[in-house]
């Protein structure tokens, strides 16, 4: 008999999930875009839009800034609406929202209208694959949410790793409204699949989480209410320690992330490399990542998600370190283990609160997490501009990158990552 057979949910290494793989790759698809509309694809589109439309290029630039801070007041109200009507219907209708963004984008003439349609992108695809899909992943995956996150994080790799010269391909070849458009009918027909076929909870499709059966389920998991607010409310959240921690955590894991690979190219540049060499490194930095995504889920779900974040934060002060010393060894090694450790960081957005607070009444966590730690993440532009004004330098700012993992190193030490998780005690119960 396997010996996965023998082991508690929570320690099973098996991948059997059955009609799981679904969510999986529905929420890798919408990682897949939303790196491609909101962040990564900007590369191209907005100097593609500033060229079309005559307006100089910091202008449109410091718009992605206006779109995240007008996106922080949206979650808090997705994530309420997400609460009411749950993870599909949210998902699909924000998916066609993004579409229909984009192809508005592609249209756009002006600043404003640019700006309008921007931050419409950016709210309605964060909204599809953070706010709703981190609560399919929750319901569907309890137990396993390491292992699944290991897949669907390689969409954020995958994206941009490959949006990028597929957004340049398709404005080359059709213009900059035909060639957003284009790209816009992924959106709308991954969001009409999802209202068609995605389920809230495995036990809408005949099963039960983590595709254990019947007899498993009875046995490790709770068997109280998956869907309602799980006795939470917003204001008893603002006052939970860990609901703090989990915002900290995972916003300084995402503010350092956001700074690295914002900064990769002129970094590498900076040392010594040529812009084609140092953009050739980014992609390859994006695909190692896809290994990164897998082998800290399967960390994650091997030892849990508080081992597997120290371990991840470790590798990545290494990684910032190799890099700072400017040489070209250096940057081949730490471009590597950057790579690792993007592909991990997204892993844990919603890998923390899942454990930390479990399935029931995640959608109420989720509404008040997700909003707390993008106000973390949005602090990044501060931080860079900080570092960069008192050291004078990119890689004094990668030492400060390095502090502020040190820093996370701490509140992680801090967290109980099952203190609220009814799933786990029933497992502990069991034994």
């Amino acid at each position: 008999m396997n010996n996965n057979q023998n082991k508690p949910a929570s320690e099973n290494m098996s991948m059997n999930f059955s009609k799981g793989w679904g969510i999986i790759l529905y929420q890798a698809l919408m990682f897949f875009l939303l790196i491609g509309f909101s962040i990564d694809g900007l590369n191209i589109v907005a100097p593609a839009f500033s060229e079309a439309s005559g307006v100089d290029y910091p202008s449109v630039l410091s718009m992605a800034t206006v779109a995240g801070l007008i996106g922080i007041v949206a979650y808090i109200f997705v994530g309420r609406i997400n609460v009411i009507v749950g993870p599909r219907i949210l998902s699909g209708t924000c998916l066609i929202g993004a579409g229909l963004s984009y192809i508005f984008l592609g249209h756009t003439s002006t600043l404003v209208t640019y700006c309008i349609a921007l931050t419409l992108v950016t709210c309605f695809i964060n909204s599809a694959a953070y706010i709703a899909g981190n609560t399919l992943i929750a319901q569907w995956f309890p137990k396993k949410k390491g292992l699944a996150n290991g897949f669907t994080t390689m969409g954020h790799n995958c994206g941009s790793a490959f949006y990028v010269p597929l957004v340049s391909a398709a404005i080359a070849a059709f213009g900059f409204a035909s060639g957003l458009s284009l790209l816009a009918v992924i959106a709308l027909a991954l969001g009409v699949a999802g209202l068609l076929f995605v389920r809230n909870t495995p036990q809408e499709c005949g099963m039960y989480p983590d595709n254990v059966s019947r007899e498993v389920y009875e046995k490790e998991y709770f068997q109280g209410d998956s869907e309602g607010s799980g006795g939470w409310t917003v204001g008893k959240l603002l006052k939970t320690k860990e609901m703090w921690l989990c915002a900290l955590i995972i916003g300084i894991n995402q503010l350092v992330t956001t700074g690295v690979m914002s900064q990769l190219v002129v970094r590498n540049v900076g040392i010594g490399f040529t812009q084609e060499a140092a953009v050739g490194l980014m992609t390859v930095c994006a695909l190692i990542g896809v290994a990164g995504s897998y082998a800290f889920g399967a960390i994650d779900q091997k030892l849990g998600v508080k081992r597997a974040i120290l371990m991840f934060l470790a590798w990545y002060c290494v990684a910032l370190a190799v890099n700072c010393t400017d040489t070209t060894i250096g940057v081949y090694v730490s471009v590597a283990m950057i790579g690792v450790a993007v592909g991990a960081a997204a892993n844990f957005i919603v890998s923390l609160p899942a454990s930390v607070f479990g399935r029931q009444g995640f959608t109420m966590v989720n509404s008040v997490f997700f909003p707390l730690m993008q106000m973390v993440l949005t602090t990044n532009y501060a931080v860079n501009a900080a570092a960069l004004k008192i050291t004078g330098s990119l890689r004094g700012a990668y030492i400060v990158y390095i502090g502020l993992l040190v820093v996370n190193m701490i509140l992680t030490y801090l967290i109980n990552p099952t203190k609220y998780n009814k799933d786990i005690a029933a497992e502990k119960d069991m034994a």
